[in-house]
């Protein structure tokens, strides 16, 4: 894990930052959501997505992120919980409010898959852009994000492999209290993780975890 912060060392209390949970679709967004849930932190959620075979545990969706260039009206209820954010839609985040990003990372060919296999799932036609053309946008996306997130003074930024999640559960779910300041339950965190919904994984034939 690789900790980029602003120049400010205060700790603050969790009411007085907005926790946000970002990365690639299918990057293990929902499974840190669920770790933030069972640790005790407030989640910010209207349940509209429901939970299906593609994340059992549920997606931990809050509809109006979705708008996020138009409607930030929301972020003050926010404040103090956590949410989930793509990483397309963190360059909207206005810098009004003081945020701590949770940041996953997985392997390219695991999220390629996933998310092929989840469309299949939904009845949907596959994309029929190439893997390597899908992973070449979606690496220069990661790069540009990550140079905006080490720009940004109001913003800190928690870099999380996926792969570390789920090998090491407690010692990522001690890293991540730490970074928040405290005062979660990382033994609930951590149990919060199941390797069985991880599948899709590189060299093997199981399947993801969102």
């Amino acid at each position: 894990m690789t900790l980029y912060s602003s120049d400010s060392d205060t700790v603050f209390r969790h009411g007085e930052f907005i926790t946000v949970v970002s990365g690639l679709p299918r990057s293990g967004t929902s499974m840190m959501m669920r770790m933030l849930d069972a640790g005790g932190m407030p989640i910010l959620t209207d349940h509209v997505r429901r939970a299906d075979e593609d994340n059992p545990r549920g997606y931990y969706e809050f509809e109006r992120v979705k708008k996020l260039k138009q409607d930030t009206a929301w972020l003050p209820e926010a404040m103090g919980k956590a949410v989930k954010i793509i990483s397309f839609l963190l360059v909207e985040l206005p810098p009004l409010y003081s945020c701590r990003v949770l940041f996953l990372r997985r392997a390219m060919p695991e999220i390629l898959a996933s998310q092929r296999r989840m469309m299949i799932r939904q009845g949907e036609t596959a994309d029929s852009v190439p893997d390597a053309r899908m992973a070449e946008v979606y690496e220069k996306h990661l790069a540009r994000v990550q140079t905006w997130l080490s720009a940004q003074t109001h913003l800190q930024t928690l870099y999380i492999e996926h792969k570390q999640v789920i090998e090491c559960p407690y010692q990522v779910a001690s890293q991540v209290n730490a970074f928040l300041g405290g005062g979660l339950d990382t033994h609930a965190m951590g149990k919060a993780v199941d390797p069985e919904l991880y599948r899709q994984r590189m060299g093997g034939n199981s399947q993801e975890t969102k």
